[in-house]
Parts: C-alpha cells; structure tokens; sequence
C-alpha cells in the first residue's frame, strides 16, 4: 500500500511521507551529493532521520523541486507497473539502440526512410523511397483542406490518416505485408497532405499544394511545409537526421497507446490515430513548441538569465532540459547539435541554447534534450513553434508501426489491466435528482 501526505492534525491525518537521501535521489535523477547541494542551497529541507542515521525530506517538497527542474525518476514501484519485452529499442548508460545497433549512428548514417525500413523489416535497402498513391494523397488533401485556417499540424495529421484509412479498403488486413504496405504509403501520405508554410494560414490552399519529386526523400518533402525558407543541403541533412533519430523511443506514452490499439487488433491507421491522440499532450510532443518559444524570447533579450529566471519564479520548468532516462546530454540532442554546428544560420539559436544550460547549470546539473535541439532547428531555419511537433509525429509513424508489427504477433487483448476500487462500497441509495419534487 501507498503512503499518502494527509494535511491537518485530527486523529485521522496522516503523516507527510518522508524520503530516504536514496530515495529522493532517484526521485530527482540526481546523485544524493546533488540533494545535500540542494539542501545546503535552500532549495529542499531536509531532517535527521529516527536514530540519528542520515537525513529524511518530504515527499511533496521532493516532488515540487522536480517538476521546477524537469529532473523526475518514477519510483521503481510505479516504474514497474507496465513492462513488456520488446526488441525494438534499447535505452541504457546515456545512449540508445535500435534492434542492438546505435540509434545516432544509424541516423548519421542513412536516411528516414532507409532506417524505417531496416526497422521494419531488418533489411537495409539504400536509396529505398515511400510513395503515396494519388487515390489516398488526393484524399487526404481535400479532408484536411476542408479544415479551418487555424488548424495545427497535428490536427492536419490525424485528419489525414482518417482520410487514407477510408481510401484504404485492405486497412483490415493485419498481414505482415499489407501493414508494411500501409505504412509506406501512409508516411508519405502525411507529409504530402500538409500545406506548405507559405500556405498554412489558407487551409483551402492545402489540396491545390504542389507536387514534390517522386524521387525526393523524405526530409526534402517535408521541408516546405515546415518553413518558406530555401532549403540548404546542411540543413535538410540535419532535418533527416532529426527524423530517423525519434523514429523510436521505447515505450513513450504514445507508443504505449499504440500497442494497446494493436493489442485490440486495430489496423494500423487506427494505431497511428492512437499515437497522435496521445503525442497532441502538453506533456509530450508539443515539449519542443515551448523551448522554441523560450529561445526566440532568449534571442529577444539577449540573454538567457532573465527568461530562466521568469520560468522559474512563475513555478514553470525550463522547457528543453532534462530527461529521466538520460543522466547527461541526451544523445539525440547531442547529434543534432552537432549537425546544426553546421548550419550558418543556426548559430545565434544554437548560442542561445548553450546560454540557457549553462544558466541552469549554476543551481542543477540539468543537460540538453532532444526538443531544446528541435528549437534550434525551428528557430534558426524560420519555421514555426509547432514544426517540433510536426517533425516528431511524421518520424514517430514508422515507430507506431515497428511496434504494431511487434504487438500483432502477440496475444490479443493482453493490455487489461484490473482497476483498483477507490469508491464507496455498496449498497448506496440511490442518487437524488437536484431540485426534482418529491414523488
């Protein structure tokens, strides 16, 4: 049973849970010398524990410095809740393994398209291209430009799959090779149903787009949707690295949704639908639309000192910084910058991001993730604050898709879990209508 924080002191509050240094150390992602750090910083209060060994703190002043600095580790109770074997991704010691090789050398090294397919199928084809067929792209295009002007890139998506789902008639198939078949008509089917960014303000605009090469990859399709900007040969290279490397992510809460779509045996536009329902969160993809905003504010400025100290003293967390799996620099990120280090005109975004992880530095040792190395991206190359986003949901497809593969050959139904009573037990009367005349 849980510990629970009462409030009050009658006979039936109950104590405020204490923490072990351990335990509040994992509940930070920190090192127990970064708590007493903290302590000695006045960040957290700590007492000495019955007996006299060691310090304990509170648990709901732990949990309030977490969520300020974005460092949270789930305990290992809450972190054990939901474990399934997977042979898709592998996160150990600050890096991260597609199928046992290294995530970040497969995107340095081949295409969106090419790692995808591997993904799918363990077979590396080079030069291998996706194709949306002109049936399913012309439908997609007439249901999204049906939608209003203000329409988000994710709202644009999961219309588009809905589209291709019902221009589909095979979507029912769950076969091996209907599903691939699906998946690389449907990735580039999200990308050509997307305006361009000189269009997006005109949602009409979005079935009249013009076509791009058939022989164009990925990235340079997506390219003008994101921003109007010429595209340079550095900075597609970093848009198509950026895409193969959040391919996957282990079980992220939109690839959870994913897998218990495909556990329910939904065909695999109903699992991608899944993973966009959950990805549209605050918590999850629209992460990279925050740190893109607090650096065109940091470039404002001029400094990052001022920004991160607002985000602070309004209780907010510093977008971009921090990632429980990771105790350094997430390699995503690391990758990423590097690329961007290439890119002229990345540089002063680039200088802003460095300037708001050493600012936080001073006080915790918080690293860069991959949505602050997405707001560079967007901010250097003239893209909008949602690009991030858009950029994770047309990469993370192929993810869904390597886990629906996986999920189908699994026990149906197998994601039930029991819930766990908190109500008033019965028998109860029946409720009252409010302000009905007695009968």
């Amino acid at each position: 049973m849980k510990d629970q924080a009462g409030s009050g002191n009658g006979p039936g509050a109950t104590a405020p849970q204490r923490l072990s240094t351990r335990e509040t150390a994992e509940r930070l992602g920190v090192k127990p010398e970064t708590v007493y750090a903290y302590v000695s910083r006045g960040q957290l209060s700590s007492s000495r524990a019955p007996g006299g060994r060691g310090s304990t703190f509170d648990a709901a002043e732990v949990d309030a410095l977490a969520r300020r600095t974005g460092r949270r580790t789930p305990s290992p109770a809450a972190a054990g809740d939901l474990a399934f074997r997977t042979g898709i991704t592998l996160i150990e010691d600050n890096a991260y393994y597609f199928r046992g090789v290294d995530a970040v050398e497969l995107a340095r090294r081949y295409a969106y398209e090419e790692v995808a397919e591997w993904l799918w199928t363990g077979e590396l084809r080079p030069g291998v291209r996706f194709t949306a067929p002109d049936e399913t792209l012309a439908a997609a295009r007439r249901a999204v430009g049906a939608l209003p002007a203000h329409s988000g890139s994710t709202d644009r998506l999961r219309v588009a799959v809905v589209a291709s789902s019902t221009a589909d008639p095979l979507r029912f198939d769950l076969s091996r090779e209907a599903v691939l078949a699906a998946a690389r008509s449907l990735v580039p089917t999200l990308v050509g149903a997307l305006p361009r960014a000189a269009d997006a303000s005109s949602a009409a605009g979005t079935a009249e787009a013009p076509a791009e090469a058939s022989d164009a990859g990925l990235a340079r399709q997506l390219w003008p949707k994101l921003t109007s900007r010429p595209a340079d040969e550095p900075s597609i290279a970093a848009l198509d690295t950026a895409l193969a490397l959040l391919i996957d992510h282990d079980l992220a809460a939109s690839t959870l949704a994913a897998r218990v779509a495909a556990s329910a045996r939904a065909h695999p536009y109903a699992v991608v639908s899944a993973g966009l329902g959950v990805l549209e969160g605050q918590l999850h993809g629209a992460a990279s639309g925050l740190a893109h905003r607090m650096l065109t504010e940091v470039l404002e400025r001029g400094s990052a000192v001022p920004v991160v100290a607002d985000h602070l003293r309004t209780g907010r967390r510093v977008p971009g910084l921090g990632h429980r799996l990771y105790s350094a620099e997430d390699p995503r990120a690391r990758a990423l910058f590097a690329l961007l280090a290439q890119v002229p005109q990345a540089a002063a975004a680039l200088a802003a991001a460095r300037d708001v992880v050493a600012t936080t530095a001073r006080h915790t040792p918080l690293h860069a993730n991959v949505d602050l190395a997405l707001a560079v991206l967007s901010v250097s190359c003239g893209m909008s604050a949602e690009a991030g986003e858009t950029v994770f949901a047309v990469s993370r497809t192929a993810g869904w898709i390597a886990h629906a593969l996986e999920e189908y050959g699994e026990r149906p139904l197998r994601m039930r879990p029991s819930g766990q009573y908190a109500g008033p037990r019965p028998p109860q009367p029946l409720p009252a209508a409010t302000g009905a005349p007695p009968r």
